[in-house]
């Protein structure tokens, strides 16, 4: 994709993220790898509904600014995402809001904060990780994303949000929607007692449609609610 293309697609799904309300204001952010090694990023401060692409920051591979507006403050989290996925090509970090008040409940397992509701949240989202809270921009929290070793595509952030790495933007977007999706059907099941996707189910979406899943995040039972 070429860079005009490429910041068009940035403003355009930062658009449709923010119309349909998962991230307010000028809260969440958005980066994506570019072919020279850098990447483009949305600036600090943006509404991601309201972006213009001419005004996106251009990281080199170092991570200096080359030109657009300043960053977000989530630059040392997305370089840390970044250096342990070696797959990935694009970040989604928002504030949507199921996600952010399931990783406010007591229950929650950081290995695996949800658990195997739908095939779709396994196939898109993998498994999610819960990291403890930081303060927004703190650079403990690249830390914090060094520690899970690129095993996870998605994690949350306590009282924060969602971080998720895609192959490409459009799978970065589609995976951060399945993750809020399903931390809205957890809270809307919580205490319900509902039926998860068995170990023999979710072992054959890993077969069938070649889902990764951390080791031992999926063969132990949920206790959820």
């Amino acid at each position: 994709m070429s860079g005009t293309r490429l910041r068009e697609a940035i403003c355009r799904f930062g658009r449709s993220l923010f119309e349909r309300g998962l991230t307010p204001g000028s809260s969440g952010n958005i980066s994506v790898r570019t072919e020279d090694g850098g990447w483009l990023v949305t600036p600090t401060n943006a509404s991601l509904g309201w972006l213009d692409p001419a005004r996106l920051s251009k990281l080199d591979a170092a991570g200096r600014l080359v030109s657009g507006d300043k960053p977000t403050k989530e630059i040392p989290l997305h370089t840390a995402v970044y250096e342990t996925r070696g797959a990935a090509q694009a970040i989604v970090h928002l504030h949507s809001t199921h996600a952010v008040a399931l990783t406010m409940l007591p229950e929650i397992d950081p290995r695996a904060a949800l658990p195997p509701m739908t095939p779709y949240y396994l196939m898109k989202a993998g498994q999610t990780a819960l990291l403890p809270y930081y303060r927004p921009g703190d650079p403990a929290v690249a830390d914090a994303i060094r520690g899970l070793a690129g095993r996870y595509s998605s994690v949350l952030l306590a009282n924060h949000g969602p971080v998720v790495a895609g192959d490409t933007l459009e799978a970065a977007v589609f995976a951060t929607e399945e993750l809020e999706e399903t931390a809205k059907l957890y809270l809307l099941l919580r205490n319900l007692n509902p039926r998860y996707l068995s170990p023999a189910q979710v072992q054959d979406l890993v077969t069938h449609f070649g889902v990764e899943l951390p080791a031992g995040t999926h063969d132990h039972p949920h206790d959820h609610g």
